[in-house]
């Protein structure tokens, strides 16, 4: 069946992003619309409408902060992105702790077990949002999350996924890359 274009890439990664400029509050915006855009320098992207509180710190700031929350924040993550934050203080109502950044003003939220700081290089507008591609200047993990190694453990992140108005965990190892050669 063919249906009308549309942005049919599922599953999309929820993700909470912090801004701030100038002496404006901390706010938090929940994104889905976001990826790797480069390995190196490592550059990603979030994709924000003009009409959010968080489109204008983040063109004002030229930065914002990725925080890669797990599948037990779900209703903190929903809530986030259902409220304004010109008319809210989303740390204290949804009562997330913001902790300082290393190089950028927007705070990390130290519920996530991951936090990107990033520094906007490029605004596209492509209409309906405007993409903010960004360097990533620091990556922050939670102690509890690394593995005996010091690495990230994806299991003890726990992350999840937006598809179609819904919330889905993505915890189920399927392979490692190379798999289809151990098979051929």
């Amino acid at each position: 069946m063919i249906h009308k274009p549309m942005t049919g890439l599922f599953p999309l990664p929820t993700i909470l992003v912090t801004s701030q400029s100038g002496n404006s509050k901390p706010n938090i915006i929940t994104i889905a619309w976001t990826g790797v855009m480069n390995s190196n320098p490592p550059v990603v992207y979030i994709g924000v409408n003009p009409i959010r509180y968080s489109h204008e710190l983040i063109k004002a700031s030229g930065e914002y902060v990725i925080n890669i929350p797990s599948k037990d924040q779900i209703n903190v993550v929903d809530y986030c992105g259902l409220i304004s934050g010109r008319k809210v203080d989303k740390f204290e109502a949804s009562g997330l702790t913001s902790v300082p950044s290393t190089h950028v003003q927007a705070p990390l939220i130290a519920e996530c077990p991951v936090n990107l700081e990033c520094k906007v290089r490029q605004v596209l507008n492509l209409e309906s949002h405007d993409v903010f591609i960004a360097d990533v200047l620091a990556v922050h993990y939670n102690e509890n999350v690394l593995d005996e190694k010091g690495r990230p453990d994806v299991t003890k992140i726990d992350t999840y996924a937006y598809c179609l108005g819904e919330y889905y965990a993505v915890s189920d190892k399927l392979g490692t890359m190379g798999i289809s050669k151990k098979h051929s």
